[in-house]
């Protein structure tokens, strides 16, 4: 081998047949097959051009690869090869499929050297993203299986192979490639004798697959989100606090923010009101206000064109307790309740409030978000929970009232960021309301934090507020960055996770 050939990647055209076959004769040789013949690959390049790939060295084709497209529907995950490729004719080849089929992979034995199969997997991952197909599916080979047959099952044996224990050329570099094994396949080559005519049903999956277009409506990629400083300022009257609040939801849709999000306890200035009175009667006379702030709310939501997370509000139920609640209000008019999981102590010494018992995620037309109040951030659970039900943003109302708490709450979100592989959005209240009981001095700097990799900020940090100031922020998120993440990051923190080890989940039929 000439290591100095210049190195080509091309489409390949009938007239490379003849060292098509005898790259195939090479890269065979020992095993019980014969090479494609002259007019299997002309009717392959006739049907589907762009799926035969050739690598040339110095004019030679030294690899290639086979591939066609499949209605995998139809054929599932216990076909054979020769059910696959239509009797070895292609006539299972549907150019409306959603699936690009692998149907051979094969360099010379003295180009291997030069990592050229990982050449043709990378352009058959790029010609599956181009054409918008939904993965890239394959019968592979275990060609050393035979050797350990008798003292090891097919699943046995991958095993050992996944865990380094055993190398199989062929199976090691398919799983070094992001592809991962379905199930094994039964009968799925009788002429394949070195694999015992066992197979690995191998799949990767194209993150950026779109299933239809939708041309209006559509879920959007990039996310603006509006972040309210709130300041506590003593106000009179409900309709003083609502002009504030329509102040900076018209500020933030202004600059066509998809999300406004409020403090936790953003109406407590209302209490004042109620100063005279004790703790646990005050927080339930401003409880008189919860309906008519929703419906105002709403009513935003709707005139400005933004979903609003409305900080929290004290709400008694049904069953006569209060709790903390936060609403979603979508800019279609629909509306969410969220309550508070895990109340401070302070809130239940003094306050006798109770927390909420549902942990789950919300659809928008900007993304699947959770809402987490203040305290509930500190307890990594819930939005691991929310991760698993496909959490892209985590919107974290709070109100603290010294550094010491706002670094718990900023800590824990910027961890669940990194965890979770999601963006988080924290709002806290600044200022101080002397004639609120509790309530009287507050601290924040709010902000969006993203995950820790190289499409996100080197500090996981997008925008983040002045310090104790009113303001808003703006700040954009990409969501199609996160499903890169999962799948191509650094480091992989949801997949790699032990499930045989360990697991989170509710309890019952909460949530």
């Amino acid at each position: 081998m000439d290591k100095t050939a210049q190195i080509t990647l091309r489409n390949l055209q009938p007239e490379d047949y003849r060292q098509t076959r005898k790259t195939m004769l090479e890269a065979y040789r020992g095993a019980n097959y014969e090479p494609w013949s002259q007019r299997d690959i002309e009717r392959l390049i006739k049907m589907f051009p762009e799926g035969q790939l050739c690598i040339e060295a110095d004019g030679r084709v030294v690899a290639i690869a086979l591939a066609i497209i499949v209605d995998y529907d139809k054929y599932g995950d216990k076909h054979t090869y020769k059910q696959i490729t239509g009797d070895y004719k292609f006539t299972t080849h549907d150019p409306d499929g959603d699936v690009l089929y692998g149907i051979e992979v094969f360099v010379h034995p003295d180009f291997r050297d030069l990592r050229l199969g990982r050449r043709l997997y990378d352009a058959r991952k790029e010609l599956c993203e181009n054409l918008n197909l939904r993965a890239i599916i394959a019968g592979g080979r275990i060609p050393k299986y035979a050797g350990y047959a008798k003292e090891l099952s097919p699943r046995q044996y991958i095993d050992k192979v996944r865990a380094r224990e055993i190398h199989d050329p062929t199976l090691n570099f398919q799983l070094s490639n992001d592809f991962h094994v379905k199930k094994i396949l039964r009968g799925y080559d009788p002429e394949d004798e070195q694999s015992r005519s066992y197979a690995t049903l191998l799949e990767w999956i194209n993150i950026h697959y779109e299933k239809n277009e939708i041309l209006v409506g559509a879920t959007k990629e990039d996310v603006r989100i509006g972040v309210v400083q709130w300041q506590m300022r003593s106000i009179t009257s409900l309709e003083t606090l609502m002009q504030h609040v329509e102040y900076f939801v018209d500020a933030v849709s202004d600059y066509e923010s998809d999300f406004c999000i409020f403090p936790e306890y953003f109406c407590a200035p209302l209490m004042a009101e109620f100063n005279e009175l004790s703790e646990v009667e005050a927080i339930r006379g401003l409880a008189g206000y919860t309906q008519q702030l929703k419906e105002n709310l709403r009513e935003l939501a709707m005139s400005y064109n933004v979903n609003i997370i409305a900080g929290t509000m004290p709400e008694i139920g049904k069953d006569g307790k209060l709790r903390n609640l936060s609403v979603l209000c979508r800019r279609d008019g629909t509306m969410e309740s969220i309550y508070k999981v895990h109340t401070t102590p302070d809130e239940t010494s003094r306050f006798a409030m109770a927390g909420g018992d549902q942990v789950r995620t919300y659809e928008t037309d900007a993304g699947t978000i959770g809402i987490q109040v203040c305290y509930d951030v500190e307890f990594p659970e819930l939005s691991r929970i929310m991760a698993d039900q496909g959490m892209q943003i985590l919107f974290v109302p709070f109100q603290t009232d010294t550094q010491n708490g706002y670094n718990r709450v900023r800590s824990c979100a910027r961890a669940r960021a990194i965890e979770n592989e999601c963006y988080v959005v924290i709002a806290g209240c600044v200022g101080n309301l002397p004639r609120v009981h509790n309530m009287d001095i507050s601290y924040a700097q709010s902000a969006i934090f993203t995950p820790s990799d190289f499409a996100f900020p080197e500090n996981g940090v997008k925008a983040e507020c002045t310090p104790n100031t009113e303001m808003t922020l703006i700040g954009d998120v990409h969501l199609p960055s996160l499903k890169q993440l999962h799948s191509h990051g650094s480091v992989q923190i949801l997949k790699n996770r032990r499930k045989d080890l360990y697991r989170c989940s509710l309890i019952g039929k909460k949530g």
